[in-house]
């Protein structure tokens, strides 16, 4: 790593440290800038990314999309390019060295105003690709980075400066080496595009049945096409898809209600409550109650510490 580039991680450090607390996810005064702070190897989180741009900078994390594995520290970068299901674990922090790090949401508007501003040229013909990928960090893109979180000191200037560094930050990494696979989903016609309409479909109404034919319809795509589609961008079928929400949205209201699983169950869509229960557990590990036990006393035993 370059000595420029860990000059710029060492004030990134500072920045996160003075601008977010312990143990804690934290919104900041910049538009869709979150910061995160932990001192400690967390559980598996199962939670739905948005089209995001994250950066560690201290520490290290995994995520798993399906059975595929991401790895990411503080010479790399990872882009969610559209909403996508995963299961993320900080596996590398301790008190003396924090994990730290923080995620910059953005919108496929966005992503098309930057395209068309730049006139930067991208065909709707290639081929979809997976949705989550990790860069090398480069220092021209931390730059911007930083400059954006330097905002933060000085937040008269964020609602002028921020767009801006925010659009520098997605024009330099549509310029990178996955500048194609994150331009394509602003790409009207694009595979990726059409792909993205029923990915977006799904999140809205994750707990209605639906019929492949007519998401594969909805993407003008034959139904073996669109199979093939889906799965190269998440990594998983429309249906595990599905379930994969189904189980997350079931699993918060379960911690944060005193609700009965049976009930639960139905609430998320589920017909057959033994169903929910067989495929929670293949997930989580264990039964509804048994699990959210278990995280109930973690968290109990994490705030006691």
């Amino acid at each position: 790593m370059s000595e420029n580039l860990i000059q710029q991680q060492q004030e990134l450090t500072g920045l996160i440290e003075r601008h977010s607390l312990q143990n804690s996810t934290k919104e900041t005064a910049v538009p869709s800038l979150f910061f995160y702070q932990h001192s400690s190897i967390t559980e598996p989180a199962y939670r739905v990314y948005k089209p995001s741009f994250c950066v560690v900078v201290q520490g290290l994390k995994e995520i798993l999309l399906a059975q595929e594995r991401f790895e990411y520290g503080p010479s790399n970068y990872l882009i969610a390019s559209m909403n996508l299901p995963v299961i993320g674990q900080i596996i590398k922090a301790s008190t003396d060295s924090p994990y730290l790090s923080l995620k910059l949401e953005f919108t496929q508007n966005q992503i098309l105003e930057v395209l068309n501003d730049c006139d930067i040229k991208v065909t709707s013909k290639d081929n979809a690709k997976r949705a989550l990928f990790v860069g090398r960090m480069e220092s021209s893109i931390q730059d911007a980075v930083l400059r954006l979180a330097r905002l933060l000191d000085t937040p008269g200037e964020i609602p002028f400066l921020a767009p801006l560094y925010t659009r520098e930050i997605l024009y330099r990494l549509l310029q990178g080496p996955y500048g194609v696979e994150l331009a394509q989903i602003a790409v009207e016609g694009s595979s990726t595009y059409r792909i993205r309409e029923a990915i977006d479909h799904i999140v809205r109404n994750w707990d209605q049945s639906f019929r492949i034919e007519d998401l594969a319809d909805t993407a003008s795509m034959s139904v073996s096409s669109f199979h093939r589609h889906f799965k190269e961008v998440t990594a998983m079928s429309p249906i595990q898809f599905q379930k994969q929400l189904r189980l997350q949205e079931a699993r918060r209201i379960l911690l944060a209600e005193s609700a009965d699983a049976a009930d639960v169950a139905f609430r998320v869509g589920y017909e057959s409550s033994s169903q929910f229960s067989r495929e929670y557990s293949r997930t989580f590990g264990a039964p509804p109650r048994a699990d959210i036990k278990r995280l109930k006393e973690k968290y109990d035993q994490v705030m006691n510490d």
